[in-house]
């Protein structure tokens, strides 16, 4: 007896979804765990915007299933060989090869289960996977840090003299009463900067503003100006606190809760940025209760 089309077509996407569940669970559960409790390496914190970015691309996914459903099945052959390629970074063993396997596998799925429409409809939640998968690229962007916390360190040393500290700056160092402050490569704010630039896209998406080249500039560059302010604010902070022997407020900032309610507090300033940017520039039709129509 032959099975019914839609019937055979969730059994089909039933198992490609319990395939994935058993691949790729524990990777996930990997990261958010090292996201959660900070016991990933450093350079994969960068990627923990992903915390809420990989739910927010899960969710467009599901919004979009009943438009998934009406596409027409058309394999094209680059989603076999993304799934070829996938496959083999995944049984390779190696950490960052298994990573980037998520993502190219996902991709792989949209082209060989619905081809080039397919891959348009879902493009977004698909960058957002990329965006928040752990690799090695900030080992490639630290080197090019440096004039970053050169500024940085400047910047900080200014603003404390005229506080009255006696501050001494050399090149990516900060020396106050006796003490030193490095602005570290991941000191720098590339973390935060990530983070801002992510949770713009998101923003920009959920209101409907990425249809609008301009307001996307004007967020995304907004986000990135109030990243680096942010930043240049939280290294004078936790020089001051440092070279005036304030320990526990040192660490609080640097190590503890206080980082990540001033990151909090960042994002907060990138969604009135947003609304400000909505009020005065509204040409673009947002919507606040669903998402935007793909086309």
């Amino acid at each position: 007896m032959k099975i019914p089309l839609p019937i055979e077509r969730y059994l089909l996407d039933g198992a490609i979804a319990v395939l994935l569940a058993i691949l790729y669970g524990p990777v996930l559960i990997h990261w958010y765990n090292g996201w959660l409790n900070k016991s990933i390496s450093i350079e994969h914190e960068y990627f923990s915007h992903g915390l809420i970015g990989l739910p927010f691309a899960a969710y467009i996914i599901w919004n979009h299933w009943p438009k998934w459903c009406q596409l027409p099945d058309k394999a094209h052959p680059l989603g076999i060989v993304l799934l070829l390629g996938g496959g083999l970074f995944y049984l390779s063993g190696q950490a960052e090869l298994v990573n980037l396997s998520f993502p190219v596998v996902l991709t792989g799925l949209c082209l060989w289960l619905k081809g080039i429409p397919g891959l348009k409809l879902q493009w977004f939640p698909l960058l957002l996977v990329v965006l928040a998968t752990p690799t090695a690229a900030p080992y490639l962007i630290e080197p090019s840090a440096l004039p970053l916390q050169r500024f940085i360190a400047g910047t900080a040393g200014f603003i404390l003299v005229q506080f009255g500290l006696d501050v001494t700056v050399v090149g990516i160092n900060l020396f106050v009463g006796g003490r030193i402050v490095e602005v570290a490569p991941h000191c720098a704010g590339l973390k935060m900067l990530f983070t801002s630039l992510y949770v713009g896209l998101m923003l920009l998406y959920w209101s409907g503003a990425l249809r609008s080249r301009y307001k996307t500039i004007l967020l995304l560059g907004g986000a990135a100006m109030i990243s680096v302010s942010a930043n240049i604010i939280r290294n004078t902070l936790l020089t001051f606190f440092h070279g005036t022997g304030n320990e526990s407020a040192f660490h609080w900032l640097h190590e503890s809760w206080g980082g990540d309610m001033y990151s909090a507090c960042m994002l907060g300033i990138v969604v009135l940025l947003l609304n400000f940017i909505e009020k005065y520039y509204p040409q673009t039709a947002r919507s606040s209760s669903r998402l935007p129509e793909e086309t």
